[in-house]
């Protein structure tokens, strides 16, 4: 029996380590099984405390990202009506893909999206929580939930964060597919590769090892807060107090130090 879920351990420097998770069931594209979603949160929460881990790559094998969620474990369901007075056990199975996309969009680490082939569902749900996302030039995307008779229901908010209510309705209501390129215009994707996914994973680790953990971990806290709720004058409040905290912590004195002295400061493996 296969692991759902590969998780790669690779050196970036002294004592500093990107981690791949790579979704690992070729024959289903990587479909979104209990196991490779339990899988990924024990990894998301692991990764919370992990203080020697800067990254995260998160990829599909097989050629494929991810095909969506697998309906093995609702298909005696589908079409049942539930008892009166029943509580229905779909509703937190569901929701605990919501979870997950959540405890992926807080990962303090910067997390890398790298898409080949398929990414529907599900899938598309996971590539919205990326920080930076590349995808293969053949990739495509889609939330095909409506043409199902289902609804997208735990992917929608993420896609509205990712793309806009305008953008995000088009795509939810449509059921269609997109390219890479239509997809890198519609914001859900940063780079557009032709060639090998490898190389280019590799090129955006390097770029981002060079940034500060804890700057990282700080701006996307920010970044999460500024769109949530917040009112205004106290997300405000909150980024200065994070500033605050910052130009105080021994980031900012190491990093400013090495900037006069024209160095590498300590957290880029170059130093």
């Amino acid at each position: 029996m296969h692991d759902a879920l590969l998780i790669d351990r690779a050196p970036l420097g002294t004592g500093l380590f990107c981690e791949t998770w790579t979704l690992n069931d070729p024959a289903s594209r990587n479909a979104l099984t209990d196991a490779l979603v339990d899988a990924l949160l024990n990894a998301c929460t692991r990764a919370q405390s992990d203080t020697a881990l800067r990254g995260v790559v998160l990829r599909g094998a097989g050629g494929h990202f991810c095909a969506g969620g697998s309906l093995g474990g609702f298909a005696k369901a589908i079409g049942q009506p539930l008892d009166a007075g029943v509580p229905d056990p779909l509703v937190p199975l569901n929701r605990r893909f919501g979870s997950l996309l959540q405890a992926l969009c807080d990962l303090p680490q910067w997390l890398v999206v790298a898409v080949e082939g398929a990414a529907m569902g599900g899938g598309l749900g996971l590539v919205c929580c990326g920080d930076l996302v590349l995808a293969d030039a053949g990739a495509q995307f889609g939330a095909p939930e409506v043409t199902l008779g289902l609804m997208p229901a735990q992917i929608a908010p993420f896609l509205v964060r990712r793309l806009g209510p305008a953008a995000a309705r088009r795509w939810l209501l449509s059921g269609i597919r997109s390219g890479a390129v239509a997809a890198q215009q519609a914001g859900l994707v940063d780079e557009v590769i032709e060639g090998a996914m490898d190389g280019a994973v590799q090129a955006a680790v390097q770029r981002l090892a060079t940034t500060a953990p804890q700057a990282i971990a700080a701006t996307k806290h920010l970044l999460l807060q500024v769109q949530s709720a917040l009112p205004l004058p106290a997300l405000l409040d909150d980024a200065a107090h994070l500033f605050a905290r910052a130009l105080r912590g021994p980031e900012a004195s190491e990093g400013l130090a090495a900037f006069t002295a024209r160095k590498a400061p300590p957290w880029n493996p170059a130093a």
